[in-house]
């Protein structure tokens, strides 16, 4: 494709005209999604290169409403980014691959980065220490200690590989750090001797990599081994792009914020079905949201099922790549380009058609939080207790008789009896619905300043009138970059928050993904012993079964405002738009109207506190580190050297049997069900991040290895030991699986002699017996969090296939990419209506004659007593890549057969 000159200030850049195609596009350029036009924009740059064939571009530009378009299209994203839970296991992979090659005769080197990857450490920090100056302090050092084999795997990375980049410890979220810092909009590389202009995109091995999207950048999360196909330079395989319309319109009301519309969106959007799809916010609202806001609601794209939920780049792209320091050449770079490629919004020009457009009013948003189980459970403000009771209302004794009172004529639902704590030298009540852990966390809001001071002037206005926090409440702020704590300390607003308890405990993805810590010894006893349903009110973005903290059971999502205020009420079982939080020092009643900060308010800190000044100077050695990581020992070899005793860092066995060339893919015969889960399983339940206890199998092989349980650490920071992460596998907490024998957790029965085991074992029986193993499961299977242990510790478990009503678009690749094949039942059909028990051995037939993208496979289900059903399912390897993928084993093999020739 002929390049395009564009001139700027002093520079001569080129481009690839979209413009190019004008007359072929089917509905004109300026109509196109701007979805759409990056995708083919990185059609046309990249033609004739590899997979790029000529004509995809012109296939593509067919695009229109409704129309479908046959074959697939390859997508190489501009750069890759990690977090250090999910990228440690791309970097063993890495290593491990260098082993294979170098085992097969190949250059080990070879295998390295091809497109730059950034990886920010931000995962690993746990609230171990809160409530006190010294918490940040503490957590680090504990922080560095837990992890410091990880750490120097990374070290040993950014040395061994081109093209990668660490952000070390103590910087900030991996998505905050890319919005700030990292992104540039539009890139620039050299290429035949010219400097190439092209728009920023990029893959993540973080669900929440859409977050990039408010900023006009086209990014999406993938699993780790999807990420490491990439980082070698091999395209990702999208069909034709359907790209969902979201029309906004009005502007937030008084006393709403981001995250009320955020789980506003979640909800509707879980309600119309994106699940897969592209979505694009456009219209006149978006004049009404800053870069910010649009940032939250790009970040909870994984929450409501999309691939990309794509804001356009306009002047408040422009106004927040100044604000954060970004230099002037790059902002005007992204201007020129912009308008020259027909990227740019203005409030005059043509909106663009989609597949399907959704319609909301800003203005109808209301204050709001999401729980006790799921993102998309949105409930009004109001509603907090009525949801609560409801979701537990077979574990909550309601007392009958009258309602009582808030001693201010209001009426309130009756609480149950309350059972006293005493915590250091102060008393405590909980009962079911007591917030045992308020957390201002995630990347999800604190990258917005609006909510952030919002939290610091109603902490500001509480203590002012007297009102404290319980010392049952655990509370943690964990800003998104240490540019949140700078504008909080400048607006004078630190004090107030550390006052409630709010002290800074990392800058991390902490609480939200697990990583809340432990709770005081007497809170933990009274919950255990009393059978409690306690709470976390958290401003993230996750609050699935089991994530958060083992003994909580109800967790809601809220913003960092309405998290104070969670925290100073000290139970989610009230209504805070009727009933008090508290008392003042005159006894008068305090409610959340009387605390809660105006909008002018809010903004005028924000000007005076929020300067590009911040970001500059907090961004100046971003790469740099602090003094223990810059002291880490840094081996140098080109292969890693392992450690055969680590439980952190293990040599993996994906590649240990791989040949120079596959095999046939062969019939399932004889497997038998390994575990039957219902709907809406997560990667949280299939591959926990949390804490684990000595009696799991996990916790027993560190034992037998002389780690005392005080050292376990967590199951996201040992991503990199697969000794651990498989008998972590179906081990959550809160997991039901219908062959459990009535019993909550990682349990299943051995088939067929009926003894109900911890998964992991039962899975080396069926093992050493040989018999493949399957996953039967209900809708919606793999949703959550990218997470490719999920499709990893299966494998090693044993299991061949997955049969599932649906599946969540990041996980079914999963599967595929580590050799599991997916399966889906056909409409109407699941478990029960075929009248499956899951106790009978199952054949899955027609894979030897030769697989093809989307066909229908045979399963023949056979009970103990020889009684047959057969039935079809359908076979989820959606494209022809994917069938290939299948063939070699995985993607990992694939890659290395490639660079091996």
């Amino acid at each position: 494709m002929t390049r395009q000159v564009l001139r700027l200030d002093d520079r001569t850049l080129e481009y690839v005209p979209l413009a190019a195609l004008e007359g072929r596009v089917a509905v004109g350029l300026e109509r196109l999604p701007f979805t759409v036009k990056v995708l083919l924009e990185n059609l046309l740059r990249h033609a004739g290169s590899g997979a790029f064939a000529a004509g995809h571009a012109a296939r593509l530009a067919a695009w229109e409403p409704g129309r479908t378009l046959d074959g697939e299209f390859p997508f190489l994203p501009a750069r890759v980014l990690l977090q250090d839970f999910t990228g440690v296991p791309v970097v063993v992979d890495l290593a491990a691959m260098r082993d294979a090659v170098q085992r097969l005769g190949g250059d080990p080197a070879r295998v390295n980065p091809v497109v730059p990857a950034d990886l920010v450490i931000d995962h690993s920090v746990q609230v171990d220490v809160y409530g006190t100056p010294l918490a940040f302090e503490r957590n680090v050092a504990l922080e560095y200690e837990r992890n410091r084999e990880r750490y120097m795997l990374l070290r040993w990375a950014q040395s061994a590989f081109d093209n990668l980049r660490v952000v070390p410890p103590g910087t900030g979220i991996v998505h905050q750090v890319n919005l700030e810092y990292l992104a540039t909009v539009v890139g620039t590389r050299a290429a035949d001797g010219a400097l190439v202009a092209f728009p920023d995109t990029v893959v993540g091995t973080d669900s929440h990599t859409t977050m990039i999207n408010g900023l006009g950048v086209l990014g999406w999360g993938v699993g780790g081994i999807e990420a490491e196909a990439v980082l070698l330079g091999q395209p990702i395989f999208l069909t034709r792009p359907e790209v969902v319309g979201v029309r906004l319109v009005g502007e937030l009301a008084e006393g709403v914020t981001a995250t009320d519309l955020v789980l506003t969106i979640t909800q509707r959007l879980r309600s119309v079905g994106v699940v897969g799809k592209f979505v694009e916010f456009f219209g006149p609202g978006l004049r009404a949201l800053s870069l910010p806001d649009r940032a939250t609601i790009a970040n909870m794209c994984p929450e409501y099922g999309a691939t990309s939920a794509l804001f356009p780049i306009d002047e408040e792209t422009l106004a927040y790549l100044r604000l954060t320091g970004r230099p002037e050449p790059q902002v005007r770079l992204v201007e020129a380009y912009a308008r020259a490629q027909g990227m740019f919004r203005t409030a005059g020009g043509p909106e663009p058609v989609f597949d399907q457009v959704v319609e909301l009013d800003l203005a109808t948003v209301e204050p709001s939080l999401a729980g006790p189980r799921r993102p998309q459970d949105r409930v009004p403000l109001a509603g907090s207790g009525p949801s609560f009771r409801a979701a537990f209302a077979d574990r909550i004794a309601a007392p009958e008789g009258p309602s009582g009172a808030s001693g201010t004529g209001v009426a309130v639902a009756e609480r149950p009896p309350a059972t006293q704590v005493r915590i250091g030298d102060r008393t405590a009540e909980l009962t079911h619905g007591s917030v045992v852990i308020a957390a201002i966390t995630s990347c999800t809001n604190t990258s917005n300043p609006e909510v952030m001071i919002a939290a610091g002037l109603l902490a500001k206005k509480a203590v002012e009138r007297g009102l404290s926090v319980s010392p049952a409440v655990k509370t943690s702020l964990a800003p998104g970059s240490a540019v949140v704590s700078a504008y909080l300390q400048r607006a004078g607003l630190t004090r107030y928050l550390e006052a409630l308890g709010f002290y800074t405990v990392g800058y991390g993805c902490t609480t939200c993904i697990g990583n809340s810590g432990p709770l005081p010894q007497p809170v933990a006893e009274a919950i255990q012993a009393q059978n409690l349903v306690a709470v976390a009110v958290l401003s993230g973005n996750r609050n699935f079964e089991g994530r958060i903290h083992p003994l909580v059971r109800a967790s809601y999502l809220a913003s960092p405002p309405l998290v104070v205020a969670f925290a100073l009420a000290g139970t989610v079982n009230i209504d805070l738009t009727r009933e008090p939080l508290g008392t003042d020092r005159a006894g008068r009643p305090v409610f959340l109207r009387d605390l809660w900060p105006r909008k002018e308010e809010i903004r005028a800190v924000i000007r005076s506190a929020v300067s590009a000044e911040l970001f500059a100077e907090r961004y100046r050695e971003v790469f740099r580190g602090d003094e223990t990581w810059r002291t880490l020992p840094v081996p140098t070899s080109t292969v890693y050297r392992w450690d055969p005793h680590s439980t952190y860092v293990q040599r993996p066995p994906f590649l240990e049997q791989v040949a120079a060339t596959p095999g046939e893919p062969a019939d399932i015969r004889g497997a038998r069900v390994l575990v039957w889960l219902g709907d809406s399983v997560t990667t949280d339940h299939i591959s926990p991040a949390g804490t684990f206890s000595r009696d799991t199998p996990a916790g027993r092989f560190l034992t037998e290895r002389g780690v005392a349980p005080a050292d376990f650490n967590t199951y996201g920071a040992r991503r990199g030991a697969h000794d651990v992460l498989v008998r972590g596998t179906f081990a959550n907490v809160r997991l039901r699986n219908r062959l459990a024998g009535g019993r909550e957790g990682g349990w299943t029965t051995h088939l067929p002699s009926g003894e109900v085991l911890p998964v992991y074992d039962a899975a080396m029986h069926y093992r050493a017996e040989g018999t493949p193993l399957l996953v039967l499961a209900g809708r919606e299977y793999g949703s959550g969090s990218s997470r490719d242990w999920a499709a990893k510790g299966p494998l090693l478990l044993g299991v061949r296939a997955v049969i599932a009503q649906s599946f969540e678009r990041i996980h079914r690749a999963n599967l595929v990419q580590m050799g599991i094949l997916p399966l889906e039942f056909l409409p109407g059909e699941g478990p029960e209506a075929l009248g499956l028990d899951g106790t009978e051995t199952f054949d899955i037939l027609g894979i030897a004659e030769g697989l093809r993208p989307g066909q229908k496979l045979t399963v023949r289900a056979v009970r103990a007593d020889g009684a047959e059903r057969t039935f079809q399912v359908l076979s989820r390897l959606d494209l022809p890549i994917e069938v290939e993928y299948y063939r070699h084993g995985g993607i990992l093999p694939y890659v290395v057969r490639k660079l091996i020739g």
